[in-house]
């Protein structure tokens, strides 16, 4: 197993009150798979990444990475983990350093990681031929790139540590559509040849099931639902996932499309709802609902649901 989380759990402190950006979040990632994480804008997608990789402290629960409970270990402590786990960004400009060249900001993570600093120099140059960038490139400046280039730049940095797994927060939603399909392209390539582990979180369903192995289907802070790519888009189980993936779009304009509206707007995170999150949206909600906390539930397949009327 290269990665447990069970039952993550971390909180915000505003002046509006405590806002509930994960709240018991579990789920396994095994090495050399892709587990993508999808779900609405302020579900709690990427803070759940961030406190992954321990850029948020967790206020609960446990983290596993590579058979060490990595939780509240200190920064120390951290320091050989990270090198092992690294991210992408979603915004591949803001991400890098605008006084840095490429070369220098792939060679950071090297002298970070005390990696010899004779090998820096062939490393810079190997990975940006690995992202489709070449070695004259390495003295240019971000603003001297373009989107799709910027973040093959951070690709490179990210992999420049020689990382297992690779955290992709949202890593094409900030790009062309052209672009978006060379990126993730590119990082499946890497994952064959280099052996890594993905959690890939997009908006994008129909890039998430193209690029994943699994999907786990987030709202409001909780994930209501996990299976297999294909299990999960050819028989979607939770009425939200269903509502979801009858808005994908589909190539051909005479399909006929039975897309599943849902009502109202996202709860406040500050105050969710009682009992099921979902039931103040749900298209079939009963009256228990407002009085369950449904867990997710073994539906066979290796299908997970936080619904137990499906």
């Amino acid at each position: 197993m290269m990665l447990e989380v069970d039952g993550l759990t971390k909180y915000f402190d505003t002046p509006s009150g405590r806002v509930h950006s994960v709240d018991g979040v579990s789920f396994t990632l095994e090495k050399g798979e892709t587990l993508g994480l999808v779900g609405e804008s302020g579900c709690g997608k990427s803070t759940t990444a961030r406190t992954v990789i321990r850029l948020y402290e967790p206020d609960d629960g446990r983290i596993i990475f590579g058979g060490h409970d990595i939780t509240h270990i200190t920064q120390r402590e951290m320091l050989p983990f990270r090198r092992r786990m690294q991210m992408i960004f979603q915004d591949p400009y803001a991400s890098l350093n605008p006084r840095m060249t490429a070369g220098e900001i792939i060679r950071e993570p090297m002298t970070i990681h005390n990696i010899p600093k004779d090998e820096h120099s062939d490393r810079v140059h190997n990975l940006l031929h690995l992202v489709g960038l070449n070695s004259e490139q390495a003295g240019r400046y971000p603003h001297e790139f373009s989107g799709g280039q910027r973040q093959r730049i951070g690709i490179a940095r990210a992999l420049a540590a020689e990382p297992e797994m690779i955290i992709c927060d949202e890593p094409i939603s900030a790009l062309d559509v052209s672009i978006q399909a060379q990126i993730v392209n590119m990082l499946e390539d890497l994952q064959k040849s280099l052996g890594l582990t993905y959690l890939f979180i997009a908006h994008d369903l129909s890039m998430v099931r193209h690029i994943s192995t699994r999907v786990a289907v987030m709202y409001l802070g909780s994930i209501v639902e996990t299976a297999p790519s294909d299990e999960l888009y050819t028989r979607p189980l939770h009425p939200y996932t269903v509502s979801l993936l009858s808005s994908v779009p589909i190539p051909d304009p005479s399909a006929k499309r039975n897309i599943i509206p849902l009502k109202g707007e996202i709860p406040s995170a500050i105050n969710p709802p009682a009992g099921c999150k979902f039931h103040t949206r749900c298209p079939v909600a009963k009256p228990e609902c407002s009085r369950l906390s449904p867990k997710l539930e073994d539906k066979g397949s290796g299908h997970f649901c936080a619904c137990p009327f499906v």
